[in-house]
């Protein structure tokens, strides 16, 4: 089997093993109980899943860093600065991933005090409970903005590559974008809304399954479409 088409395969599987965890992590175990009314009772009420969402958005971490490393010998034959930048890239996401993760913890050690404690001082632990969640909310929201990053970059990279069909590669240019702009003018509150990030979400599906069935191109079939 060709080099190209295998490393293909490999990552998109990886890809889709991430696309599958992160909704997991932020739309099922995290999402509902941190982001909810009653976090501070909820959080330690679900110590175990938001226990193991750190666990998984650590593997998500680490697994993008894999993936960059998989691509270096593809991504270097065509420009060896883009593939050192993807890997940096990625390891930047990886460290925000860690960052948000310490937030998260943070708020399950400080809901566990509240249910055991609550009562004798509940005021004092609901003025932490709004200082903790503001502060996993922008941890958050700031490991959303740098994971636009290695996305933009995987995209451009296969868009001068040729590696993928290159309607895909621009799409997958313009979701991270919208992604970035998105999540920065959140950080102001002045979001256009969830809509926004509809296009990351098509992408990060569409493309692994891609690479699953087609893999990378070749250099006869890059030569076929130029």
């Amino acid at each position: 089997m060709n080099s190209n088409k295998k490393k293909g395969r490999i990552i998109g599987v990886l890809f889709l093993l991430n696309f599958i965890t992160g909704i997991v992590v932020y739309q099922f175990l995290q999402g509902p109980v941190l982001f909810g009314k009653n976090y501070l009772i909820d959080t330690s009420a679900n110590a175990n899943q938001i226990i193991s969402s750190t666990l998984l958005g650590v593997f998500m971490g680490v697994n993008a860093i894999v993936i960059s490393i998989i691509l270096v010998p593809v991504f270097k034959k065509h420009n060896f600065n883009l593939a050192l930048l993807y890997v940096t890239s990625c390891i930047l996401y990886f460290i925000a991933i860690c960052i948000d993760n310490s937030s998260v913890l943070s708020m399950l050690e400080l809901s566990q005090e509240y249910v055991k404690n609550g009562n004798t001082n509940s005021t004092t632990y609901e003025l932490m409970g709004n200082i903790y969640y503001k502060k996993h909310w922008w941890t958050h929201y700031f490991s959303l903005l740098i994971s636009s990053f290695p996305v933009l970059i995987l995209f451009y990279t296969f868009f001068v590559a040729k590696l993928i069909p290159r309607v895909l590669s621009g799409f997958g240019m313009l979701a991270a974008t919208l992604l970035f702009v998105e999540i920065f003018l959140s950080l102001f509150g002045k979001g256009f809304g969830m809509n926004m990030m509809m296009p990351i979400g098509l992408i990060q599906l569409i493309v692994p399954l891609w690479l699953l069935f087609k893999g990378l191109k070749t250099e006869k079939e890059k030569t076929l479409t130029t």
